[in-house]
C-alpha cells in the first residue's frame, strides 16, 4: 500500500484534532507494517517543522487490556521535544487541547545511557540505561468509541499525545531491580477515589522485557535506539478517560519511585 495519502490524512488530523472512521476500512491493503511507513512520513513532516524526537513510547505491552482493543501485541511511536513534560516536583499542569479522546496510563520509563543490545537479559539491559521514572502517557484515538485494529496504532505514532515523567531515580541505586520490577504495584487515583491497580508484570512480563521487545522490533525495521532516549515501557493498568479540570495521581509500592499529580486544563 502507498502510505502518502493517509501520511497526509495524519498531518491534517494532527493539526487540527478530528474523529474519523477507522483508517483499515479505507485504506485496503493497510497492514502494520504500511501503517508505520505513514507514520515515517508524518515524523519526517514533523522534523520539517522543528520537532526534536526525545524517545519512544510502547503501546499495547499490557495483555490485560489486549481483548478490550482487540489489538494483540505491541505498537511504538516517536516522542517529541513537543510531547514532553518533565513534572516539577512530581505535579504538572498538562493541556489537553487538540488531543483526541485522551486517556491516562501510569508506565514506566527509562533513558538509554549506552545502545542496547538485542537481548532479554535484564542485566545486559540495565547497563545501558542510565535512569528510570515513572511516567505518566496521555494517549489518544482518531477513530470513534476507541475502535481500531494493530495497523490503526501503528500508523497514528503508536496513538501518543503526551509523556508526563517524574524525578529520575539512577537504576545503580535500586538493589535487584531486575527482580523488583516486575513485582511493583501502581494505584491510579482521580481525585481522591482509586480508578484501577497494576503490577509491573503486566507490560509482558516486566518494563525491561517490553524494552526488550522494542529492541527486537526496532532491529526488524532496520533502526536501534541510541542514547539519550526516554522509554515508556507501556501502561501497567487500563487506559482511562481523562477531561480538563480533573486531577488525578499516582502511588507506588515495593520500588522507590514516587508518584506523580496531574492537572489537566
Amino acid at each position: 500500500m502507498d502510505a502518502t495519502n493517509l501520511a497526509a490524512e495524519l498531518i491534517g488530523l494532527h493539526d487540527r484534532m478530528r474523529l474519523v472512521p477507522p483508517f483499515n476500512a479505507r485504506y485496503p491493503g493497510l497492514t502494520a507494517e504500511s501503517g508505520y511507513a505513514a507514520a515515517r512520513k508524518l515524523h519526517a513532516h514533523r522534523l520539517a517543522q522543528g520537532w526534536k524526537p526525545a524517545g519512544r513510547k510502547i503501546g499495547f505491552t499490557n495483555r490485560t487490556i489486549w481483548p478490550r482493543y482487540g489489538v494483540y501485541e505491541p505498537i511504538w511511536g516517536t516522542v517529541y521535544d513537543r510531547t514532553l513534560i518533565f513534572a516539577d516536583g512530581n505535579k504538572a499542569t498538562v493541556p489537553l487541547g487538540n488531543l483526541a479522546q485522551p486517556r491516562i496510563e501510569p508506565e514506566i520509563c527509562f533513558r538509554i545511557k549506552t545502545r542496547p543490545p538485542v537481548t532479554r537479559d535484564p542485566q545486559a539491559l540495565l547497563d545501558c540505561i542510565e535512569w528510570m521514572a515513572h511516567s505518566v502517557e496521555i494517549v489518544q484515538c482518531h477513530h470513534p468509541e476507541w475502535k481500531l485494529q494493530l495497523a490503526d496504532g501503528t500508523a497514528d505514532n503508536g496513538l501518543h499525545g503526551r509523556l508526563i515523567v517524574g524525578t529520575p531515580v539512577d537504576v545503580r541505586k535500586i538493589s535487584d531491580l531486575a527482580a523488583k520490577l516486575p513485582k511493583l504495584k501502581v494505584e491510579l487515583f482521580k481525585g481522591k477515589t482509586v480508578i484501577d491497580t497494576g503490577v509491573g508484570s503486566n507490560v509482558l512480563d516486566s518494563p525491561l522485557l517490553a524494552l526488550s521487545h522494542l529492541l527486537s522490533l526496532l532491529e526488524k525495521q532496520k533502526e536501534t535506539l541510541v542514547p539519550g532516549e526516554i522509554i515508556s515501557t507501556g501502561t501497567l493498568t487500563d487506559a482511562h478517560p481523562v477531561a480538563a479540570g480533573e486531577t488525578w495521581r499516582t502511588s507506588f509500592d515495593g520500588i522507590g519511585l514516587p508518584g506523580l499529580e496531574i492537572t489537566f486544563a
